[in-house]
């Protein structure tokens, strides 16, 4: 038993929704709503059978979230401080801060995804849909 191909979709846009770039909420407030729908949809569905699904929707949550996260940081200055902070040399930060992509490109690119790991976005507050469903899933 899964979800219906609709009802997935719905809750994706639903993610999609509260990780626009364009809202400016505090990045704790976005992860406390995030963390309300994940449960909440994770919980009516905790029957079916759906771990690909929550392990494709993870990974573009996470994705979504190093974007937002990127764009608050704004200034060529305060993204090489931040991404040395975080652990990354200067001259790879550089190279990463005054490249002319977007930010979709530079939120999946490996410098940001090191710096701004699961386990940071974990200790942050970010709840994976995955492990969630994988603690409250029930066989019938």
């Amino acid at each position: 038993m899964k979800p219906h191909p609709t009802s997935v979709q719905k809750f994706q846009r639903k993610l999609r929704q509260l990780t626009k770039r364009n809202w400016s909420v505090p990045l704790d407030y976005r992860i406390l709503k995030l963390k309300q729908v994940i449960f909440g949809w994770v919980n009516y569905f905790r029957t079916a059978n759906m771990k690909k699904a929550m392990e494709r929707t993870d990974m573009k949550l996470r994705s979504r979230i190093r974007v937002i996260i990127w764009k608050q940081w704004k200034v060529p200055k305060k993204q090489i401080k931040s991404l040395t902070q975080l652990g990354i040399p200067e001259e790879e930060a550089k190279g990463l801060t005054f490249c002319r992509r977007g930010y979709r490109y530079i939120g999946l690119s490996k410098v940001v995804q090191r710096a701004i790991s699961n386990k940071r976005l974990k200790q942050r507050g970010l709840t994976s849909a995955l492990e969630h469903y994988l603690k409250v899933h029930t066989v019938i």
